[in-house]
């Protein structure tokens, strides 16, 4: 089998389409959650802790000199990616949430079928007639 027709069946798989809608939708998804963040969630918070933006927290390791930069530890940047991860996980879990309330009832199954009514006396005897029969031939 060539390689470009064995990629071709791997690249055509409907998981790989779906994976790679996934992965499309979740960027998207990403954006609009760094935006609510950034832009909505953020300034209440950094009002209430007294107008400190996370964003701009660092630690001066090296200060500029010249045409080079300060050497910062930037460890706003990084709370503020736990805080985005945190709305981000949150949001996700209550999507979630919502499609599985979303989902039908389990429809009810149809009652197995009864098991087969026991044989009648009659029925019985005539049974071990035709049995006797069987053996006499």
């Amino acid at each position: 089998m060539s390689l470009l027709k064995e990629f071709r069946e791997f690249a055509i798989r409907g998981n790989v389409i779906d994976l790679a809608v996934a992965v499309i939708i979740g960027a998207a998804f990403g954006k609009i959650v760094s935006s609510f963040v950034g832009d909505i969630v953020m300034p209440p918070i950094g009002l209430l802790v007294g107008g400190v933006n996370f964003t701009d927290l660092a630690v001066t390791l090296k200060a500029a000199e010249g045409d080079q930069p300060a050497v910062l530890l930037a460890y706003g940047k990084f709370l503020q990616t736990i805080f985005d991860f945190l709305i981000i996980a949150f949001a996700v879990m209550m999507a979630i949430k919502g499609i599985n309330s979303l989902k039908r009832a389990p429809v009810e199954e149809a009652p197995a079928p009864a098991a087969p009514p026991e044989p009648s006396a009659e029925e019985k005897l005539l049974a071990e007639i035709r049995d006797l029969l069987k053996n006499k031939a």
